[in-house]
């Protein structure tokens, strides 16, 4: 049958429903996003920097901390601290990143985004709310003064684990203890298995015990690299341990890239961060792009020290149009912010286990979000009682309207305390969820934690891993979601 030249072909819509629709949940999983902080076009930025240390390299936690502990105690030791700190257990999962040192009294802390303290530990026994409030409610905690020391980054971790523990077992043995000179000691003693190379020997020695190769780390530097990116990275490692660890982690990971050095254009070993954005030092060349074997051409160039103004001139790089990602609270994200223009990214690996427990807690959340509704409710009707309480006790009101309103009363106080002693009860859930000593990482006393507050400042964007960027698109327009005040809510 011939179709009717007068009358016009109909033009089906496409998609047809049920056709080329998802049929799966198309939503980047939970623990693989990237947060946004502050609103960033990824069209707009030419640069990608990376440190190295905890952002492209992701160590396994325990092992490097009974590491550093092991070669810290050597070191104490020699200091004459006794033979018995060898016994003792040290448990690795007391410490979190945002604690604080209190040298004075050998306690350890943690703060909400106002520097006030509402749970803290003297070596492994926590301290009642009454201590709390007496010594650290009273006056302002100032966290940059002698007395007290920060912990930001997770390579100090081991410094909360040894030093508590180290009260605890010291003081249980009679031992008197100095609580400012232990934790020096400490910090020197971990310093020194630092400098002298000994933490870079143990782990180079054994690489796959220490480093966690992520597969997804080679795609996401190609696919940024297609997009037209350039990539460096900025690192306070020297070079050859920068070399053994970076070989470990991208070298066969694809075969477009014949080493690691084809994925980057720059890289700086023994920067000297935080000094690096800041004075700095001279900027050494130690080797220049040269030809591979196969007849492709290394595009990186390795440099020593430098500056921030010195590595711009160099590359050319306008601030804006730099993104550096790194997990260093103060030398790689606090810094860069301060003193320079660059975008930032902060990675935090511990965001596995917070968005985990956060998951495992949806219905206890939930459930606190009514109790406060709830809670809302009950306190405007005590104000009303106690306010119908007074009238009736001023206009000497008949007794059955004074008892009706004093039932009433008793009534809304029981449901509040009962209110009170639930939302107790579920905050209790909810903080060994996320961790048997301190609760979330991120949160405190449903405030931001000083560790949150920072990067809720300092870092445009934050995620787990730097391979969490290679489910977006490297023109990706990350947007931050709306910053309502309690007048909006």
């Amino acid at each position: 049958m011939r179709s009717d030249p007068h009358v016009e072909p109909t033009q089906l819509l496409l998609p047809l429903p049920g056709l080329a629709e998802p049929t799966r949940d198309v939503r980047i999983p939970r623990a693989d996003r990237v947060f946004v902080n502050r609103n960033l076009a990824m069209a707009g930025i030419e640069w990608v920097g990376f440190d190295m240390d905890y952002t492209l390299a992701i160590y396994h936690q325990r092992a490097m901390d009974m590491l550093s502990i092991e070669l810290s105690l050597t070191r104490l030791l020699a200091k004459g601290y006794p033979e018995y700190l060898r016994q003792v257990h040290y448990d690795t999962r007391f410490p979190i990143r945002g604690l604080l040192i209190d040298k004075r009294f050998g306690h350890v802390l943690k703060m909400d985004r106002y520097k006030s303290v509402f749970r803290g530990y003297h070596g492994l026994k926590s301290l009642p709310p009454e201590l709390l409030e007496r010594l650290y409610h009273d006056r302002k905690i100032r966290p940059t003064t002698p007395r007290y020391h920060f912990i930001d980054t997770l390579f100090a971790m081991c410094e909360v684990t040894l030093y508590s523990v180290a009260v605890d077992a010291l003081e249980r043995s009679g031992d008197s203890v100095d609580y400012g000179k232990l934790f020096e000691d400490i910090r020197e003693s971990i310093d020194e298995a630092h400098r002298d190379g000994s933490v870079y020997t143990a782990i180079t020695r054994d690489l796959p015990k220490y480093l966690d190769r992520d597969p997804g780390l080679a795609k996401t530097l190609h696919k940024l690299r297609s997009a037209g990116k350039k990539l460096f990275v900025l690192t306070n490692s020297p070079l050859s341990y920068t070399q053994a660890v970076m070989s470990y982690l991208l070298d066969g990971a694809s075969a477009e890239y014949p080493s690691w050095r084809h994925f980057f254009d720059v890289v700086v070993v023994s920067a000297e961060k935080p000094r690096w954005f800041r004075e700095g030092r001279p900027l050494k060349r130690l080797s220049a792009a040269k030809e591979a074997r196969n007849g492709q051409a290394e595009r990186c160039q390795i440099y020593e020290g430098g500056s921030l103004h010195q590595f711009e001139r160099l590359v050319r790089a306008i601030g804006p149009r730099v993104l550096y990602v790194g997990d260093h609270i103060y030398g790689d994200i606090l810094r860069s912010k301060k003193e320079s223009s660059w975008r930032t990214a902060m990675i935090i690996q511990e965001l596995d286990q917070e968005v985990a427990a956060l998951e495992s807690c949806l219905g206890e959340m939930a459930r606190q979000r009514d109790l406060a509704v709830t809670r809302d409710q009950l306190e405007d009707e005590l104000r009303f009682y106690q306010a119908r309480f007074k009238e009736l006790s001023k206009e000497r009101a008949p007794d059955d309207d004074v008892r009706r309103v004093k039932r009433a009363l008793e009534r809304v106080r029981s449901e509040l305390r009962a209110l009170d002693q639930e939302h107790t009860r579920l905050s209790q859930i909810i903080d060994v969820s996320f961790h048997p000593y301190w609760g979330s990482l991120l949160k405190e006393h449903h405030e931001m934690s000083s560790f949150g507050l920072q990067v809720d400042t300092y870092a445009d964007l934050y995620a787990r891993r730097v391979s969490s960027f290679g489910a977006y698109s490297a023109h990706q327009h990350f947007r931050s979601p709306h910053d309502l005040m309690p007048h909006e809510l």
